[in-house]
C-alpha cells in the first residue's frame, strides 16, 4: 500500500505542481497592480483596490461556472471518449461567450453601486473607468478558462503553467507603459492597470489558442475545425455542474469581504492586521488548491474508466497530502508570527496584533486543507449541489454569525475585534470540513472496496 500511495502522491504532485506556480502567478499580477499602481498616488491605488473587490468575487464566481470543464472533459478521457471531448469544449465556450458579454455589461454599469457604497466622486470616476478597462478582457479570459479547464481534464497542466507566467511577464512591461504613459502614449495610472489586465487576458487566449492549435496532443482532435452549434442537451448538464461551483467560490470571497466591511469601524489598525492574515493565509493556500484541483482530474478520469476503487484511493491520497502541507504551513505560523507579520509592516502594535491573529489561523489550516481536499474530489464525482449548501451552512450560518457576535458584540464575552472572526474562521471552517469529509465518504461507500494489492 505505501509505494501504490507514494506513486499517487507522486502523480498528483505532478498535476498540482504546475497548477500552484500558474495560481501564484495570478496572485502576483495583482501584487504587481498594487504596488505599480501606488507609485502614482493614493487614489489610483484605491481606485485599483477598490475595483479589484468589485471584479475579482464576479470573476471567480463566472471562473467556477466554466471548471466545469474539468470533470465532464476528464471523464471522458478516463472512457477513451476524447473525440467527444471537443463538444465539451464547444459548449464551455457558448457559456463562456454568454458570462463575457453579462460580466461587460455589469462592470460597464457599476456607477450606482459606486454611488451606493457612498464613494467620493473623484475615486468613483477613476474607479469606474478602471472597471470599464478590464470589461473588455472578460470574454477572453472566460474563453481561456474553459481552454484551460479542457487541457486539465486531459491532465496537461505544464503548459497552463507557462501561458500563467508569461502573462505575468507581459503584465509589468505593460503596466509601465500604460500607467505611466510610455511610447508615446498618455499617462493613465490606475486606469492604466485595468487596460494592461484585459491586454494580458487577451494574450493568453491567444496562447491557450496557438497551444490547442499546436498541440500533438490536441491536433488529431481538431478542437476548433467544426464550431458545434449550442446544444441544449449538454449546456443543462454543464451549468447544473458548473453554477454550484462558481456560487460556492463566489460565497467564500464574499465572506472575507464581508467581514473587512464589518471591521471598518474598528480603526486602521484592525483593518490592516486583518488584511496582513488574510494575504499570507491566501498565499499558503494555493499549495493544497492547486494539490485539490489535482485530485479532481484524477479521480475524474479514473471514474471515467470505471475504477471506482481508484478514484477513492487517488481522493483520500490527495487528502493525506493537503494534510501533510497544512502541517508545513501551521508549524510556519505558529513558529514565526512575528517574523511573517514583519514582512508586511515595520509598526510594532500591528505585527503583535497581526501575529496574534496568524497563530489563530495555524488552528485552522487543517480544516482548510481537509475541506479544500474534499471539495476537489467531489468535483471529481460531478457532486457539486450538496456540497455548494454544506459551504453555505458552514461559512454563512455558522462561520460569519460566530465571528459578528465574537468579534463586535459582547453577548459572548467582551467584543474581540478582528480576532474574534479568525476564531469563528476556524469554527466554520472546522464545520465545512467535517461536512464535506462525511459527504465525500458516503459518496466513495458507492465503490467497491480498495484492492489488496493498494
Amino acid at each position: 500500500m505505501k509505494t501504490n500511495r507514494l506513486a499517487e502522491a507522486r502523480l498528483l504532485f505532478a498535476l498540482g505542481g504546475p497548477i500552484m506556480i500558474a495560481q501564484l502567478a495570478y496572485a502576483a499580477m495583482g501584487f504587481v497592480d498594487t504596488l505599480m499602481a501606488g507609485q502614482v498616488g493614493a487614489q489610483d491605488l484605491a481606485a485599483v483596490a477598490l475595483g479589484s473587490s468589485l471584479w475579482l468575487p464576479l470573476f471567480l464566481a463566472l471562473q467556477g461556472i466554466l471548471m466545469a470543464t474539468t470533470p465532464l472533459v476528464a471523464h471522458q478521457v478516463g472512457a477513451d471518449q476524447t473525440r467527444a471531448s471537443v463538444h465539451t469544449l464547444h459548449q464551455g465556450s457558448w457559456i463562456a461567450l454568454a458570462l463575457g458579454a453579462l460580466a461587460w455589461l455589469l462592470l460597464n454599469n457599476c456607477a450606482p453601486v459606486l454611488q451606493l457604497m457612498q464613494v467620493e466622486p473623484a475615486l468613483a470616476a477613476k474607479t469606474n473607468d478602471y472597471l470599464k478597462a478590464i470589461a473588455w478582457g472578460f470574454p477572453a479570459i472566460l474563453l481561456y478558462q474553459v481552454i484551460r479547464s479542457y487541457s486539465e481534464g486531459f491532465g496537461q497542466t505544464r503548459p497552463i503553467m507557462k501561458i500563467a507566467v508569461l502573462g505575468l511577464l507581459c503584465n509589468i512591461p505593460l503596466n509601465y507603459v500604460l500607467i505611466y504613459g510610455k511610447l508615446g502614449l498618455p499617462a493613465m495610472g490606475g486606469v492604466g492597470c485595468g487596460w494592461a489586465t484585459a491586454l494580458v487576458m487577451w494574450i493568453m487566449l491567444a496562447c491557450g489558442t496557438l497551444y490547442l492549435k499546436r498541440s500533438t496532443l490536441f491536433q488529431p482532435l481538431s478542437p476548433f475545425g467544426r464550431l458545434r452549434r449550442p446544444d441544449p442537451a449538454a449546456l443543462w448538464p454543464f451549468l447544473k455542474l458548473g453554477i454550484p461551483i462558481g456560487s460556492a467560490l463566489l460565497m467564500e470571497s464574499s465572506m472575507f469581504s464581508v467581514i473587512a466591511l464589518l471591521l471598518a469601524s474598528q480603526g486602521e489598525t484592525a483593518i490592516a492586521s486583518h488584511q496582513i492574515t488574510l494575504s499570507f493565509t491566501g498565499m499558503t493556500f494555493m499549495v493544497p488548491l492547486s494539490i485539490s484541483m489535482a485530485i479532481t482530474i484524477r479521480v475524474g478520469q479514473l471514474l471515467g474508466r470505471n475504477d471506482r476503487a481508484g478514484a477513492r484511493f487517488a481522493a483520500f491520497t490527495g487528502l493525506q497530502l493537503t494534510l501533510l502541507c497544512a502541517l508545513c504551513s501551521s508549524s510556519l505560523m505558529l513558529g514565526l508570527p512575528e517574523f511573517i507579520a514583519g514582512w508586511y509592516t515595520s509598526e510594532a502594535q500591528l505585527i503583535e496584533l497581526a501575529a496574534g491573529l496568524l497563530g489563530i489561523a495555524a488552528l485552522f489550516q487543517f480544516s482548510d486543507a481537509i475541506q479544500v481536499a474534499c471539495a476537489g474530489a467531489l468535483r471529481g464525482y460531478k457532486d457539486t449541489f450538496v456540497p455548494l449548501t454544506l459551504v453555505f451552512v458552514a461559512y454563512w450560518v455558522i462561520g460569519l454569525p460566530t465571528g459578528y457576535l465574537l468579534g463586535l458584540t459582547d453577548l459572548l464575552r467582551p467584543a474581540m475585534g478582528p480576532a474574534g472572526f479568525w476564531i469563528a474562521l476556524v469554527i466554520g471552517l472546522s464545520a465545512g470540513a467535517i461536512l464535506l469529509l462525511c459527504r465525500l465518504l458516503i459518496i466513495t461507500r458507492r465503490s467497491p472496496p480498495l484492492p489488496a494489492s493498494a
